[in-house]
C-alpha cells in the first residue's frame, strides 16, 4: 500500500482544512523555492502565528497585505549604498527580494505584525460574525404560544 505525504499542502494554509483550497494554494506557491523559511503555528483555538526568517531586512523594506483571503508578505531590499568596496570570502545571507503568499480561511484577520531579531511575526485570529456563532435557544415551559387568528 502506498502512503502519500500531504504535509507540503499544509505549509501555506492557515485556518482551514479544505482540500480544494489547499491544492490551489500549493500550486500557486510551489514556485517560490522555499525562501525565506517560515513557521506556521496555532497559538489557541482561533489564533495562529506565522514566523518568517527575514534576516537582513529592515521594517521599511517589508510589506504585508491582505486581499481577498490572500496574505502576501514581500521584501524589497534597498540598494546597498556603501561607498567602500566589500570583498566577501563567503556570502551566505540572501539579499534578494521575495514574496510569500498564504491562503487564509474565511474570517481570519491579521491582528498584528512584529519584526524582532530577524523574525517577522504575524499574528492571526479567526473572528466569526455573531450571526455565524452557535447560540442556545431556551425552551419555554407553560402556556403554548397563541397563533394569530385563533381563539384561546
Amino acid at each position: 500500500m502506498r502512503t502519500y505525504d500531504f504535509s507540503p499542502l499544509y505549509r501555506s494554509a492557515v485556518g482551514f482544512d479544505r482540500l480544494a483550497g489547499l491544492l490551489e494554494s500549493a500550486a500557486r506557491t510551489s514556485q517560490d523555492a522555499g525562501w525565506p523559511p517560515y513557521n506556521i503555528e496555532t497559538t489557541g483555538e482561533n489564533a495562529y502565528r506565522i514566523e518568517i526568517a527575514v534576516a537582513g531586512f529592515k521594517a521599511d523594506e517589508l510589506s504585508i497585505e491582505v486581499k481577498e483571503n490572500l496574505l502576501t508578505v514581500s521584501g524589497k531590499k534597498a540598494a546597498n549604498d556603501d561607498t567602500t568596496q566589500r570583498t566577501y570570502l563567503h556570502r551566505g545571507l540572501a539579499e534578494r527580494d521575495f514574496e510569500r503568499r498564504f491562503q487564509l480561511a474565511d474570517y481570519v484577520v491579521v491582528t498584528e505584525a512584529d519584526l524582532s531579531n530577524g523574525l517577522l511575526t504575524i499574528a492571526l485570529k479567526r473572528e466569526l460574525p455573531e450571526a455565524l456563532k452557535p447560540r442556545r435557544i431556551e425552551i419555554g415551559v407553560g402556556q403554548p404560544a397563541l397563533i394569530e387568528g385563533q381563539a384561546a
